[in-house]
């Protein structure tokens, strides 16, 4: 690292570069959900933002500027100066920043933003932002009887008539609560990277495990979390696709603006994957969940006695979700994934080309989750990535975030080329 650099900028990029360049004011305002600022920073500074703090008064008498300083390497405005900061930072020039984002944000900060008075950093930045066409993301956080006050009501759709992006809170115990993390810095993306390829086109992703009970409630599964499919959905709906999301037991997050399908069993996929296939057209599947092999051949609705001695359990095949696609949809663009373990790179390669021949897969996903940081739970992979052609694509080791990216790029790739191919049959 460069002499002079602030230490805590080491993050900056280490999940993705989707915000590389871009500058943005995350301005904190008087919530006990402050305590979530720096954790929102370093999030988007993880894809690459840089970051500057701005600060109510009332904040700074819940969360410290200096633990702001420390989180985004940057100093923290808690007064307008003769630096004038709202303009250097808002104003009309090239070098103001690329988004203000307020996180969390009071109904008494609403209301004013709403109504242009300005009494405090924040509210000065707002107001020069929106006169200067800044893009704007606000994150509610307040009591829900507050969030249900009709003029607090009146107030956010007032913001979002003028382009003021207001985030919906999560409602629990009585408390509108600030967004999650994830969410809030996916806004920032969407909103930084509105790139809509896939404007119009419908997409269906499985993911996480799959449970197969071998008694009332003991089961055979895998450690998949669902992070490999969280991500390729997040990126589909980043570039503007509708997701259906049919998701196992798996423990990461689904995405908040999915059609959400949960399922436990292999059978109960099947079925969901299937039924949502015929309601719906969907322009390609892509199948990322561990999907059991395998499964007993009868289960007993009890429990079985841990005094048992020994307990042999008969295994059945199980269906292959992947082989049933192509009888609902033909035309389907269709990615598998398949995992091995402990093998070379050229038995991955064929495996997974023979793979995708039988099952009749447009693109097969290949990884060996006995390498280091490669698979199930973990935040990283590495993965081969083949066609019909066996052309081979090998991504090393990255964040399951940054091959989600590549892979739905790919995938843009070739539905727009099979889209050119039956325009210029249909001119023929």
């Amino acid at each position: 690292m460069a002499f002079g650099t602030h230490t805590s900028k080491g993050i900056t990029g280490t999940k993705g570069r989707e915000l590389e360049g871009r500058r943005i004011v995350l301005c904190i305002t008087g919530s006990v959900a402050a305590v979530r600022s720096p954790d929102i920073a370093r999030e988007l500074m993880r894809r690459g933002a840089e970051v500057y703090t701005v600060m109510t008064p009332m904040a700074t008498r819940i969360l410290h500027p200096y633990m702001m300083e420390w989180a985004t390497g940057n100093p923290v405005v808690t007064e307008l100066t003769g630096r004038v900061e709202h303009v250097t930072y808002a104003g009309e020039h090239p070098n103001r920043a690329d988004l203000i984002l307020v996180a969390p944000c009071t109904a008494n900060t609403i209301g004013k933003a709403a109504s242009a008075i300005d009494d405090t950093p924040v509210t000065t930045v707002l107001t020069t932002a929106i006169g200067s066409g800044i893009p704007i993301i606000i994150a509610p956080a307040m009591h829900g009887s507050m969030y249900n006050h009709p003029v607090v009501r009146e107030n956010i759709e007032k913001l979002r008539s003028i382009g003021v992006e207001v985030l919906m809170p999560r409602v629990e115990e009585g408390k509108a609560k600030i967004p999650e993390t994830e969410e809030i810095v996916e806004a920032v993306v969407r909103r930084l990277r509105p790139s809509r390829e896939l404007e119009g086109r419908r997409i269906l992703v499985t993911a996480g495990p799959t449970r197969e009970y071998i008694d009332a409630f003991r089961f055979v599964s895998n450690p998949s979390s669902g992070k490999m499919g969280v991500a390729i959905a997040e990126e589909a709906l980043r570039r503007g696709a509708e997701v259906t999301f049919i998701y196992g037991p798996g423990t990461a997050q689904p995405p908040s603006r999915v059609r959400l399908v949960r399922v436990e069993t292999t059978y109960e996929m099947l079925e969901a994957t299937v039924k949502a296939l015929k309601d719906l057209k969907h322009d390609a599947a892509i199948l990322t969940a561990a999907v059991s092999d395998f499964g007993p051949t009868r289960r007993e609705m009890i429990k079985t006695p841990s005094d048992k001695g020994r307990w042999i359990i008969e295994l059945k095949p199980l269906p292959k979700i992947v082989d049933h696609i192509r009888e609902v949809d033909p035309g389907i663009f269709l990615i598998g994934f398949k995992a091995e373990f402990n093998v070379s790179d050229e038995a991955l390669v064929e495996r997974a080309y023979e793979r995708l021949k039988a099952s009749g897969m447009d693109l097969i996903v290949a990884n060996d989750v006995a390498r280091e940081g490669v698979g199930f739970g973990k935040e990283t992979n590495e993965v081969f990535i083949i066609d019909g052609e066996r052309n081979v694509v090998h991504i090393p080791l990255t964040g399951k975030d940054e091959i989600a990216k590549i892979l739905v790029s790919m995938l843009v790739e070739r539905l727009e080329k099979q889209k050119a191919s039956k325009e210029e049959e249909h001119i023929h």
